[in-house]
Formats: C-alpha cells, structure tokens, sequence
C-alpha cells in the first residue's frame, strides 16, 4: 500500500514571518516556489561574473528608464518569491520599498545557468510563464547561448528563441537597448 503525504504549502506571507522569526535568515540561499522553500544552487565564479557583466551593461542603457534589480525577490503570488539573477523594472519613485515587484512591474528577467540550467529551464521559467512576466532570458553558460522566453502562457511561454554567439538580444520592452550574446556568455 503506498502512503501519500500531506504537503502544506508555504504562503509569501508564512515565508517572511520565517525570516523574521529567524528560522530563515537573510543570507540563506533559499527562495520561495510554488509554496515550497528551495534550496538555491551555489554561485560560481563564471555565474557571478556573468551576473555583474549584465548588470553593468543593463545599466549603463538604463538612463532612468529601467531600474536594474540584482538577485532581488520579486513576488509572483500567494506562493511564489524567487529570486531571479537580474530584474529589469518599471521605474518607481520608492524603489520598491512598499513591496517587492509583482508581474506587472517586470520588464525582463533574467537567469543565468551554470549548475542549475535544467532547474531553471523547467521550474522557474514556467512559473514566470504562469504568472505573466512578459520575457524571461535564461543564461546558458554551458552552452554560451541566451533563451529568449516570450509570450507567458499557463506553464511556460508560447514563444522560445535560442540565440547563440555571433547573435544579438534586445527586451521586447527595450527594443533598443541591443546586447550581443558574446558579451553576455563569455
């Protein structure tokens, strides 16, 4: 006879009360998913590097525009508060200090992939599809190639473009702002 166990899903709301309560503490690579506490892989050096590579380029195009959130949580729901590698945001006077974005603040988010592509790829990029963010790039250092996600879709997105080196991406939201893939794998 097979046994199923309960699962209690964990709210935002549980998750924050965690971290105040100091089960959780600020430093700990954990995000909330789906309602379930998850352990984040380890940051390397190439994915660290890539991380402050797409910083730098993000915002030296900003001019106020955009602002750049990095390794930021951004709500996506009862059940949801991950952390992408990089968040491009609407503009707001108080920088998000009421709360963190939702869906309709995200321009772009961004997932760099180094140890965690197949995590990435079929977990957290789905859930950005169910929640509406509208483009989601996804990193692949492994492959030094960059997903482009668009139009979310409940359990993904309707269109995914890979484009490798020798190749450029711009945010839908952003069309001008232009990076080549090059310098943003290497």
């Amino acid at each position: 006879m097979a046994v199923q166990l309960l699962r209690r899903r964990f709210t935002v709301g549980d998750y924050d009360r965690m971290i105040h309560a100091g089960i959780l503490a600020e430093d700990d690579r954990v995000e909330l998913l789906e309602g379930d506490i998850v352990e984040m892989a380890p940051i390397g050096s190439r994915h660290a590097a890539c991380v402050k590579r797409l910083n730098q380029l993000f915002s030296r195009q900003s001019g106020g525009r955009f602002i750049v959130a990095v390794q930021d949580p951004i709500r996506l729901g009862e059940f949801s508060e991950p952390q992408p590698d990089l968040a491009i945001l609407r503009p707001r006077a108080d920088f998000y200090s009421e709360s963190h974005p939702g869906p309709e603040d995200i321009l772009l988010l961004v997932e760099v992939s180094d140890a965690s592509a197949e995590y990435d790829r079929d977990i957290k990029v789905p859930a950005y599809g169910t929640a509406g963010i509208p483009e989601v790039w996804l990193v692949d250092l492994a492959s030094g190639a960059v997903e482009v996600h668009r139009e979310p879709v409940r359990g993904g997105y309707g269109s995914i473009q890979s484009a490798a080196a020798g190749s450029q991406v711009s945010p839908r939201a952003l069309p001008d702002l232009t990076l080549p893939v090059s310098s943003v794998v290497s």
